[in-house]
């Protein structure tokens, strides 16, 4: 009997092994056709026969992609833009979030409603009241006391920031995070006189890795990747970020996928890199928080 258990459980383990497989090769396919893709020259890609592989890999595609644009200034804005964005979001969401876990003051439940409000409305509906705020800020851009005559923070790297700096869903992360911590801390720190920044900084930050790993990640990701904000606040060639120099391969009547799918395998690499070096933590911050990834 305690074989048939055991074997049975091996078989259970070997099935499951063999179905994760399957689908991590289907989550990383599309990669691998990218990466192959960007070897290729156009013949072979609008070829009516499909081959995965390369017939010549020709290496020298990523060469012509960051010959076509400043592919160095658009790095650095996506970097300055996506590093400023994170550090600022992981200081603001993670002391929102101890908040309103945490602490207990008078409206505190009407404010996380209010945060939680801000999870259910998609982000399309917001980004025109959201340009005219950034197109209107007083005293920004040439605008006077009340924001005009000036451009506000268009084309800026504060108008591509400041939204983003904070938002719902990191701070509800953050709140369910903190909600795990024993409240023998809370009460230990007041028995010692310690003031409430200080129990933060001291005691909740060090031990917050795996939420703010995870957070980072999610932030960054977004950040990085993102399209339809950049297009909309900039409109030169200085202040584009990597997801608008993309576009320099698509014309109107063709686009040169060898050529996008060589910078497109660039532009990932950053995010790759980011999540192997943060996957434990990120791990743990899902586990921890009860969410889904």
């Amino acid at each position: 009997m305690g074989v048939g258990k055991l074997s049975s459980r091996n078989m259970g383990l070997v099935v499951m092994s063999v179905v994760l497989l399957a689908v991590s090769l289907v989550m990383l396919a599309p990669f691998l056709i990218m990466v192959l893709t960007s070897f290729k020259t156009m013949g072979e890609i609008q070829s009516p026969t499909f081959s995965l592989f390369p017939k010549v890999w020709h290496f020298d595609n990523y060469a012509e992609a960051l010959s076509r644009g400043d592919w160095l200034k658009y790095f650095y804005n996506s970097f300055v833009v996506t590093i400023i964005t994170v550090v600022v979001s992981l200081v603001l969401n993670s002391m929102a979030g101890y908040s309103f876990a945490r602490l207990k003051f008078p409206g505190r439940d009407i404010l996380f409603f209010s945060v939680l409000i801000g999870i259910m409305v998609p982000a399309q509906t917001t980004m025109i009241p959201t340009f005219l705020m950034m197109k209107q800020f007083p005293l920004a851009g040439g605008n006077n006391l009340f924001g005009q005559d000036g451009i506000g923070f268009i084309n800026s790297y504060t108008g591509l920031i400041l939204p983003f700096i904070a938002g719902s869903f990191g701070i509800f992360l953050c709140r369910q995070f903190f909600l795990n911590f024993p409240r023998a801390l809370d009460e230990a720190s007041q028995i010692d006189g310690a003031s409430k920044f200080r129990v933060f900084y001291q005691i909740y930050l060090p031990l917050s890795k795996p939420i703010l790993a995870t957070l980072a990640i999610f932030k960054t990701t977004s950040a990085w990747n993102d399209y339809m904000w950049p297009l909309i606040m900039t409109n030169t060639e200085g202040m584009r970020t990597v997801q608008l120099g993309l576009t320099i391969f698509r014309g109107e009547t063709n686009v040169e996928w060898n050529l996008l799918m060589a910078a497109t395998t660039l532009v990932v690499l950053p995010l790759v890199v980011l999540f192997l070096a943060a996957q434990k933590y990120f791990v743990q911050g899902i586990v921890t928080t009860g969410l889904k990834a």
